[in-house]
Formats: structure tokens, C-alpha cells, sequence
């Protein structure tokens, strides 16, 4: 009895393992194939077969689709919020913050382009009336966490309609120029590039952030 009763929980934390690893191979899966087909023609046997597995196993992990989908854009912003709070963590004004700012987006994505197409897909699905259920939750965190930043550093109170705007503006910027280098950059290195451009871009959305506040907050020195 003393043996089989030893033998348990190694069963038990071998049996977690797997189920762990299995778990995380129809995540990289789902990556790739995102990446390659879309979220929307993307199938679920696809997935399965990337990932070596079942269709079973699928539905073992996952009810549906959407949910993996959630969890991986969950999974990503968190990636990326954590190193957004890393590179911007001795930002004290609103130049340094917005060149750490893009600096973070650019070494994220450049670890792995499969989370850009993931995040730029699932943010453009946002804005259709059938979308995929629970994305807008991480986003909303995300930008919440932007404008947490930018607080920081604005020596004026802003309403909290003005710093959606302007963190909306820095995240779109920041996503659209990704976009559009993969379009119309083939032969060169978007994370270079970019790299190069980042002190013209901060200073550009500095300018367009002290163009966005209220009159009476652009009367002096908005920054801290």
C-alpha cells in the first residue's frame, strides 16, 4: 500500500506535465497557423495536426476556437504589457517615455512576428459587430496601462477621454507602421528600420500629444 500510495502524486506530476506541454504545442500551433491563414479560416483540425494531437485532445484543452483565441491574445498583451513596464520603468518625462514606448513594441514583435499578425488581426476584429468573444477585455488593459504611463509623466490632469485618445493614437501608430513596412519592405529589416526612425517618431507623437491637450494645458511645459 505505502508504495502505490509513493507512487501517486509522480503519476499525478507526470500526467500534469504532459497535459501542460500538450497545452502549450496547441498554442504554438495556433500561432502559426493564425499567422499563415487568419483567425477566421484557420480550422480547428488544422490546429490539431500542427500541434500532433487529436481533435479530441483539442476539445480536451479548448471548447472552441474563440477560446484559444482568447487566451492566446490574453497571453500575448500580458508578454507585452510586462515588457512595455520593463523599458519604460525610468521614463520621467513624456519624450523618454514614448522612445521606450516604441522601443518596447519594437523588441516584443521583433522576438516573434506570429504575435504581431495575432495582435493586429484580433485588434481589426474588435471593431466588426460579430467578433470574438472576451478579446476586447486585454486590449482594454492594455490601453489602460498606456494611459497609466502617460499620466505618470503629464503634469496636468487629463480627462480620461483625452489620454484614450492619445493612447490610442501611440498604439496605432506604433502597430500601423509594423503593418505597412511588411507590406512595402520586403527587402529590408522592419525592426532596423524602425530602430532608426524611433527618435523622429517619439518626438512627432510628442508633438501630437501637445496638439491633442486642451488649450490651457499647452499654455506652459505639459511634462513633468
Amino acid at each position: 500500500m505505502k508504495n502505490r500510495l509513493s507512487k501517486t502524486p509522480k503519476r499525478q506530476s507526470r500526467q500534469r506535465r504532459r497535459t501542460k506541454n500538450t497545452h502549450q504545442k496547441l498554442l504554438e500551433a495556433a500561432r502559426a497557423v493564425f499567422a499563415e491563414k487568419g483567425m477566421d479560416l484557420a480550422r480547428i483540425d488544422e490546429i490539431s495536426e500542427r500541434a500532433d494531437v487529436g481533435k479530441g485532445t483539442f476539445y480536451y484543452h479548448y471548447k472552441s476556437k474563440s477560446q484559444l483565441i482568447q487566451e492566446l491574445i490574453k497571453s500575448i498583451l500580458s508578454e507585452l504589457v510586462a515588457t512595455i513596464e520593463d523599458k519604460c520603468r525610468d521614463a520621467s518625462d513624456i519624450q523618454s517615455l514614448l522612445y521606450s514606448l516604441i522601443g518596447a513594441h519594437i523588441e516584443f514583435f521583433s522576438k516573434c512576428w506570429e504575435d504581431f499578425v495575432l495582435y493586429f488581426q484580433s485588434r481589426s476584429d474588435l471593431i466588426l459587430q460579430d467578433c470574438y468573444i472576451g478579446i476586447e477585455t486585454p486590449f482594454a488593459e492594455y490601453l489602460e496601462f498606456i494611459e497609466d504611463l502617460l499620466e505618470s509623466v503629464i503634469k496636468h490632469k487629463l480627462p480620461q477621454p483625452a489620454l484614450r485618445r492619445i493612447a490610442c493614437a501611440i498604439t496605432g501608430f506604433v502597430s500601423g507602421y509594423y503593418s505597412f513596412a511588411a507590406i512595402g519592405s520586403q527587402d529590408e529589416n522592419i525592426d532596423e528600420a524602425f530602430a532608426s526612425l524611433q527618435g523622429a517618431m517619439a518626438a512627432s507623437l510628442g508633438r501630437f500629444i501637445q496638439e491633442a491637450l486642451p488649450s490651457a494645458e499647452t499654455s506652459g511645459n505639459f511634462c513633468k
